[in-house]
């Protein structure tokens, strides 16, 4: 549903915009939030549920999440806004979890069901039921009928069928989580598991109902804006084309800074660095046989996956700093008074900079589905900015690490370029389900000598939960950005003179 203007979408981005409002314009935080429900949703006649009522008991947890805050309690009566003035703050708000399920919006969808569609011609072979093992099919009023009692979901039916009669139905959700993480509770509604979750987003946007929303920061960025502090902005390489067609990446700099920013980064900028540490660590030490292979660490999805699932895996993990930390240490560094803000396709960024074991330096993050929000909100018209300034920050390399694939690429083409004589074996994975299975290889000593890109989201962070566009442009997108860069690789100190 990428790219898809559906009414999912269009829900999610009215929320940002109006939480954006909040922020920028009330006067009295706590009745125009428990308004703000019933300006959204302004009538009867819903678009989005069967009922008024129930789009509206959406929205409201919706708000809730999107100010940064959890969801109500289904068995209490709480006010939406109760707990705003601990969200009122102008500084990184988090409650965990990160991805939490709306129960009002969940449809309670067939985990794992076969069923004959009105496609059965009531064939005389009938094959589906002479491949059945249970005898759960039989015949009823001239077509077959499968008695769910008796079926083991096994497929075999549905792969013998000459008509492509039999449907399979699963959770969308849960068939786009890679780890499991999707369950049950008592009334058949989707749940997270966050034993297992690694907050990808992926199953966010695959319900085609919207009952799954991660938290947002944009409030409490934009009272930090407010404030009067320095905010810098760093953005991820796949933000190009992710606001328009004819948004350059300076039309988008310029507008940032019209926004309130006082300086926008290239996140590449972090990723350039990320590939000359990772070339150095692959040349030095998986090169020489000293560790058996070498994991990237630029997606937080992915090092969540090996930690969690391969433990035996987490010192193979690149040591380097992902982009987002190198560039939010270089703007400090520079900047020593600024707040940085990351703007990105993803989610689990955001428990990245919340992490408590590597000091981020990144105070808050939002992705570009809620920016566009802000922007909106505010009245800025993109396409109409008039372009000041130039996004010139990083090289080809790092703008690649946008798509799968473009990291480990970067690293290769650093090797390459200042170890000519070190034989280089490249792998990537992308999406959990065969992040799974690259792991389980490397774990059995099956990529011995590899340098092992993971992306946690199928195309790369282009696909990713935060982004606008559909992922095939955003390739493009990144693709030609990359090619057309003035410089292509970073300079290694002694290598490149």
């Amino acid at each position: 549903m990428r790219g898809i203007d559906t009414e999912v979408r269009k829900v999610r981005k009215r929320v940002f915009k109006e939480v954006a409002n909040l922020a920028y314009n009330s006067e009295n935080l706590v009745d125009d939030m428990e308004a703000l429900p019933y300006k959204i949703v302004d009538n009867e006649d819903t678009e989005y549920w069967e009922s008024f009522y129930r789009e509206r008991a959406v929205v409201r947890e919706r708000i809730r999440l999107a100010m940064g805050m959890s969801l109500r309690p289904e068995d209490a009566p709480v006010h939406v806004s109760q707990g705003v003035e601990e969200s009122n703050i102008a500084e990184k708000y988090y409650e965990p979890p990160l991805m939490q399920v709306i129960p009002s919006a969940c449809n309670s969808c067939p985990e794992n069901k076969y069923e004959v569609t009105n496609k059965c011609m009531g064939c005389l072979a009938h094959p589906c039921n002479e491949v059945c093992p249970r005898g759960a099919i039989t015949m009823k009023n001239g077509r077959s009928f499968i008695d769910q009692e008796k079926c083991i979901k096994c497929g075999k039916c549905k792969s013998v069928c000459p008509y492509d009669a039999i449907s399979h139905q699963v959770r969308p959700c849960a068939a786009a989580c890679g780890v499991g993480a999707i369950k049950s509770d008592e009334r058949g509604r989707a749940k997270i598991d966050n034993d297992l979750c690694v907050s990808c987003g992926q199953c966010m946007v695959s319900c085609p109902f919207g009952a799954i929303a991660d938290k947002s920061q944009i409030f409490q960025l934009i009272r930090a804006m407010q404030s009067g502090k320095k905010i810098i902005a760093q953005v991820a390489p796949a933000f190009v084309g992710q606001f328009g067609k004819d948004v350059t990446p300076d039309k988008l700099k310029t507008a940032l800074k019209e926004l309130g920013f006082a300086e926008v980064y290239e996140t590449a900028i972090g990723a350039d660095l990320g590939a000359l540490a990772e070339a150095e660590h692959y040349v030095k030490e998986v090169a020489t046989g000293e560790v058996p292979f070498l994991l990237t660490s630029c997606c937080p999805s992915w090092s969540v996956l090996a930690k969690k699932f391969f433990p035996e895996t987490i010192d193979k993990i690149s040591n380097a700093l992902t982009p987002m930390v190198a560039t939010a240490r270089v703007i400090k560094e520079e900047h020593p008074d600024a707040s940085v803000v990351f703007i990105g396709p993803c989610a689990s960024k955001k428990l990245e900079a919340s992490r408590r074991t590597v000091r981020s330096d990144v105070d808050f993050v939002i992705t570009f589905e809620e920016l566009a929000g802000m922007f909106e909100a505010k009245g800025i018209l993109l396409e109409e900015i008039e372009a000041m300034d130039k996004m010139e920050d990083a090289t080809g390399a790092g703008r690649g690490y946008g798509v799968a694939g473009g990291v480990a690429s970067a690293i290769e083409d650093v090797i390459r370029e200042n170890y000519p004589d070190v034989e280089v074996n490249i792998e990537h994975a992308e999406s959990l389900a065969e992040c799974k299975k690259m792991l389980m290889l490397a774990k059995m000593g099956k990529k011995n000598g590899c340098l092992i890109e993971g992306m946690a989201c199928p195309g790369g962070c282009v696909a990713g939960a935060g982004t606008n566009i559909a992922v095939a442009q955003a390739t493009r997108e990144v693709n030609n950005f990359k090619e057309n860069s003035e410089v292509q690789l970073p300079k290694m100190e002694g290598h490149n003179e």
